[in-house]
């Protein structure tokens, strides 16, 4: 089968040289390429494509929210993988595959506080540059800021509305390496905002088939796919001014170009996870998907944060048909995910060999892996920092910490996410409370028709561990500086109000409510409480106004119980404004929401709203801002342990936020992350 793919892809090539050769250049934008050499049959060369992805601005080993080193990860680290991956594979390419200059409080700084100059390079791509990438694609987060900042800080003119005409806009300073987008364009003429692939000529050593070395070149096409949601998630900036295309789609046009323009090897920099659902033109995580599209030889992944190839994944995406976790492919083709911040590089090495003149890809000896930054999880020993990362950047570092260390108020009491899962919203009360706050004030002053109507305020614990004992919000008691802002507020979103009724508050909470398993009482061993649902929905009111309970014991669909405002029963048909972010109101479906509920998108970032609203208030109290639990769950003696992970040896928090049901089954759960195992007593 293997066989039949490439030399179907041969004659596919064959085919279309001359009818697409005069259009192409224009699409693919090439590196100036050799004159035709004629190979010698059977020679043999190989060649390693090196992956990141989810970068996030994690250039250095520090954690700006908490002023302290973090050695799990950055792009310091990931540059020594990248040197040994070198050494070990001589001829090779280096891809990034997006999420790359949003994350962090670097990035915001350069972003949105002390906006870069046109002609300063933004400091990711600086340690970039440094290391030397080939070529790169865009993720979500790359339009955060905007299409003038993107425009900007990548060096590419964008012809859209809201933008000044091509010819009139600045020469900025980007990248030293090509970025590629083929599924992403402006609506006012068409044409994708960055080149769709390019096609990069790689000298390589080879050997002939008497095993003397030879040098060649190899074409190399890279193409790159962003999530087609993007046009819900960063509405504000994108709405009327670029379309997004499926991902399946736009590789069916560009790729057929690149292999008519020569490729002899296409790489896919999609940024996205595999979803084995049916396939749809706006799916998020379309790469199952794509791998079946014809020509592509493989694919980069990212955006979901995850690793492949992965023996130990047990998920249905993992399990289902065409999908080989230890391999790592997808229908045949190698595909590699390697994980984010720059924990770990994504390999695929391919053996070559000349036939018929042409090089071909010997996919019997495709190999796919990821090399990781962890050298030992029980020793918590990671590879070493290549220095001239963060030499690279020192400055930009520097004014970074700086700003994040600006002093805004006090609190009397640690607001920590710590065990958000169970209750605690210590980390999330503040962060509702100056939500609903700037969104009552506009309405009062801007919104008469909605006057009477009452305002409340979800959030969710942004940091509940996704990434192991260390990920979740740590506020101290005393000051709170800018730095504790952003780890209570992770995201660079906005504030939104929308309008819905008692019943969409329903359906919403029971949405929320599917971060939980569900629980059988009968059953005598553990069962884990927390599922994969992902605690950034997991929206919550934290308002003494409103109550309800969460029965895990129920089905999805089936959990909200006793749900009532101001004492009562809460009325499906009463209406009530809910202040939330751009993320939550224009791609909350799930949640019950639509276009129709948004009636106040304001231009004015979560995070701000926070840090104002803080200032204000100068001191945070306990009783004021940190103890109003608005859920429980519904009690029920179980059988066996109720059991959930959190940082280790942090009991002492959720006996301090008042729970007493909650006890430690052991200190280390084995990940080497740094979790603890809890139980908790639903009963109580």
């Amino acid at each position: 089968m293997a066989k039949s793919r490439s030399s179907s892809r041969s004659v596919l090539a064959a085919a279309l040289v001359t009818a697409l050769a005069a259009s192409l250049t224009a699409c693919g934008g090439s590196d100036s390429a050799p004159a035709a050499v004629t190979l010698p049959e059977s020679a043999t060369a190989q060649l390693a494509v090196l992956e990141t992805s989810d970068l996030h601005a994690n250039v250095v080993s520090y954690d700006y929210f908490k002023l302290a080193e973090d050695k799990s990860v950055g792009l310091e680290r990931t540059a020594t993988l990248i040197k040994q991956a070198r050494a070990d594979f001589p001829n090779n390419l280096l891809i990034d595959n997006g999420d790359t200059i949003q994350g962090n409080a670097l990035a915001d700084y350069q972003a949105l506080v002390s906006p870069l100059a046109c002609n300063q390079k933004l400091a990711t791509y600086k340690a970039m540059d440094a290391i030397g990438f080939d070529a790169g694609t865009l993720g979500n987060h790359e339009f955060n800021y905007g299409l003038p900042f993107l425009s900007q800080v990548t060096g590419t003119k964008f012809n859209v509305e809201g933008m000044a005409a091509v010819a009139s806009q600045p020469t900025c300073t980007g990248p030293a390496f090509p970025l590629v987008l083929a599924n992403v364009s402006s609506k006012k003429d068409g044409a994708t905002l960055y080149k769709p692939y390019t096609i990069i000529n790689k000298k390589v050593s080879a050997k002939d088939k008497d095993g003397k070395t030879i040098e060649s070149t190899l074409k190399v096409a890279v193409i790159g796919f962003a999530p087609p949601p993007i046009l819900n998630w960063d509405k504000r900036w994108l709405d009327g001014k670029v379309d997004v295309q499926g991902v399946v789609e736009s590789a069916t046009k560009y790729v057929p170009m690149a292999r008519a323009e020569g490729a002899d090897i296409v790489i896919a920099a999609s940024h996205g996870g595999w979803d084995t659902n049916t396939y749809t033109a706006t799916m998020e995580n379309a790469n199952y998907h794509l791998a079946k599209v014809a020509g592509i030889d493989g694919i980069l992944m990212g955006h979901s944060h995850g690793e492949f190839p992965n023996a130990a994944c047990t998920t249905t995406a993992c399990s289902a048909t065409g999908v080989d976790k230890v391999k790592g492919t997808f229908h045949g083709v190698p595909a590699v995910m390697p994980s984010y911040w720059g924990k770990a590089i994504g390999v695929i090495n391919y053996n070559l060999l000349v036939k018929n003149g042409k090089w071909t890809i010997d996919t019997s000896k495709t190999a796919v892996s990821i090399r990781k930054a962890l050298l030992d999880a029980t020793a918590k020993t990671y590879v070493a920092v290549d220095p001239a990362i963060a030499a690279a950047i020192k400055t930009e570092h520097e004014a970074a910490i700086a700003y994040v260390k600006t002093p805004i108020g006090q609190s009397d009491f640690a607001l920590s996410s710590y065990f958000a899962d169970v209750g605690d919203v210590t980390a999330i009360q503040v962060v509702n409370a100056a939500q609903a706050d700037y969104v009552a004030r506009y309405v009062a002053a801007n919104m008469p028709q909605y006057k009477d109507l009452p305002v409340l305020s979800v959030s969710a614990p942004f940091k509940s561990g996704f990434a192991g004992g260390t990920d979740f919000t740590d506020v101290k008691q005393g000051p709170i500086a800018i730095n504790n802002a952003a780890d209570l507020y992770l995201y660079p979103n906005t504030v939104y109000a929308v309008k819905v009724t008692g019943a969409g508050i329903k359906t919403w909470l029971e949405k929320a409510a599917e971060r939980f398993n569900q629980i059988d009482p009968t059953v005598t061993t553990a069962q884990a409480l927390v599922s994969t649902f992902p605690g950034y929905n997991f929206d919550m009111f934290t308002s003494a106004d409103v109550s309800y309970e969460i029965d895990v014991t129920q089905p999805k669909g089936s959990r909200i119980k006793n749900l009532s405002y101001k004492g009562a029963p809460l009325s499906t048909t009463a209406e009530f404004i809910i202040a939330t972010n751009n993320y939550r109101a224009t791609s909350g479906t799930q949640f019950g929401l639509t276009a129709a509920n948004t009636i106040y998108a304001s231009p004015d970032a979560n995070r701000d709203v926070l840090i104002d609203y803080i200032k204000a208030r100068k001191t945070l109290t306990l009783v004021a801002d940190g103890s109003a639990r608005s859920w429980r769950f519904t009690k029920v003696t179980t059988a066996g342990s109720v059991t959930f992970t959190s940082g280790s040896g942090k009991l002492a928090v959720a006996q301090t936020a008042g729970f007493t049901n909650i006890s430690v089954v052991s200190s280390d759960d084995g990940s080497g992350k740094g979790q603890g195992v809890y139980a908790i007593d639903l009963s109580k």
